[in-house]
């Protein structure tokens, strides 16, 4: 038994050692991805012990995912200053910061040595799960004394169960693994859940090991984000390559423009390389493109799928498609959360107090203002959710704000309050940013805002006059 299913076995023994005081647990997290190992470096950095558990069998599960795909921030935002400095001091030499990795290059250049540190790899637990979270001997509704007890992680490891205790918890198991249905209400249906060997929930290798499956092929992209935008693109190479290639693009917005996003005003030259990118692909006619569409049943029609639903409020339907890439967006998972108190917003089911700042039923920034513990905090004493979870359905989250996340969150957990509210993390701007009427920045009609390039901590800093109000997402 090597070192760390020595320490998993004795942290899991805990739950049965009365003496042991809550003062001395370590934090529990959940999630080995980029925020999750943040956080971990930000607990050792600052002296405090940790366990981290995840599904997977590798740290960046949900990254190698789309290990594939290049991002389009720059190695600098990408790196967490307390692991870069736990790295360095193991003699680990950075990427060039200015360079630009794919999802594999992160796992195996950042993820992985990070996770082989001394101080990190006896406390991470992978093919681990979460199944559930609540106080030592109290269920949900009891209050009295609630805040004095430690958290009671249930855990599930190689077909056995075990118990954890922990002082605090941070969940930061992301949303990838959940994605949203493709049906436009939001709910699953069995005929979609029918057709699932004909439906790829995520971003395929178009390219690569997928190639040849939508090769030749009537291929139906359902989305309007950046995942969807590399779906497409790479589809447009494929066309190139094989003629018979069909794709058909489906999306709700109501204007195209809204999707190309800040183009050469982007201060992410990649992101906004995605914007110009995808434009020039649809102006050539090799992509045909439906919007507003709004998918309301898919039918299996032989070997074939039938997409039937509104285009411009009028009943329309798609046929023949051989596959779906549906790139709809990610929800949270708060199953194991039942026993804890937690509020979220009803419509993006984020973090409460950040649903104003991200939601994109007001505005579609790309970036958001700095946030940390005290926006993150929850009615259940030392229990936070952040990274992309953290963001609920919202689709903006950035890792350099996940990072900012923990490092004030554990700020926080040490009594630190000073760096707890401190801001310590400037973000680059999308270059336009979309307001609505209802916004909370609340200008007379709908307009497009250009933003300084030297105002990059605010997510939409309009060039008109401020609005001095710190809930603002123009703060």
């Amino acid at each position: 038994m090597d070192d760390k299913e020595n320490y998993f076995m004795e942290v899991s023994s805990m739950s049965k050692n009365t003496v042991l005081s809550k003062a001395k647990l370590p934090v529990a997290i959940i999630g080995a991805g980029p925020v999750g190992l943040a956080a971990a470096a930000h607990l050792v950095t600052r002296g405090e012990s940790f366990v981290l558990f995840d599904t997977g069998n590798s740290v960046g599960a949900s990254v190698l995912k789309w290990a594939h795909v290049r991002l389009f921030s720059q190695w600098e935002y990408n790196i967490d200053k307390a692991a870069r400095q736990l790295l360095t001091s193991h003699g680990w030499i950075a990427p060039n910061h200015s360079e630009i990795s794919t999802g594999l290059e992160m796992v195996e250049n950042y993820f992985r040595p990070f996770a082989e540190l001394p101080e990190i790899k006896p406390f991470i637990n992978l093919n681990t799960k979460v199944t559930a979270v609540s106080r030592k001997g109290l269920n949900k509704v009891k209050t009295h004394g609630r805040d004095d007890l430690p958290f009671v992680l249930h855990v599930e490891k190689n077909g056995e169960r075990f118990l954890v205790e922990a002082k605090a918890v941070i969940d930061a198991s992301g949303t990838w693994t959940s994605p949203n249905p493709i049906i436009s209400e939001g709910v699953w249906t069995s005929e979609e859940q029918s057709l699932s060997k004909q439906v790829f929930y995520g971003i395929p290798d178009v390219l690569g090991k997928h190639k040849n499956r939508y090769s030749g092929k009537k291929v139906l992209v359902v989305g309007s984000g950046h995942s969807a935008i590399n779906t497409l693109l790479e589809l447009g190479e494929l066309k190139g390559q094989k003629q018979e290639t069909e794709i058909v693009w489906v999306l709700r917005k109501s204007r195209l423009e809204d999707v190309y996003g800040g183009r050469d005003q982007d201060q992410l030259a990649a992101r906004g390389e995605l914007g110009t990118r995808i434009q020039k692909l649809v102006k050539s006619g090799k992509v045909k493109v439906m919007t507003p569409f709004h998918i309301h049943e898919l039918k299996k029609d032989g070997e074939k799928i039938q997409v039937i639903g509104s285009l411009n409020s009028e009943l329309a339907h798609i046929d023949a498609i051989d596959e779906i890439v549906s790139n709809t967006g990610s929800r949270p998972d708060f199953s194991f959360l039942r026993e804890v108190r937690v509020i979220a917003d009803p419509g993006l089911e984020s973090v409460l107090e950040l649903a104003p700042l991200i939601d994109p039923n007001v505005h579609s920034c790309g970036t958001v203002r700095p946030h940390g513990e005290n926006e993150l905090r929850q009615p259940e004493k030392d229990f936070y959710i952040v990274g992309s979870k953290s963001y609920g359905r919202a689709p903006t989250f950035l890792m350099a704000t996940g990072y900012e996340q923990v490092r004030s969150v554990v700020a926080a957990l040490v009594g630190d309050r000073e760096a707890a509210e401190r801001v310590e993390l400037e973000l680059p701007e999308t270059g336009v940013c979309s307001i609505k009427s209802s916004s909370c920045c609340e200008p007379e009609k709908s307009e497009t805002m250009v933003v300084k390039s030297d105002e990059v901590s605010s997510c939409c800093s309009p060039i008109t006059k401020p609005v001095a109000s710190t809930s603002s997402c123009c703060s």
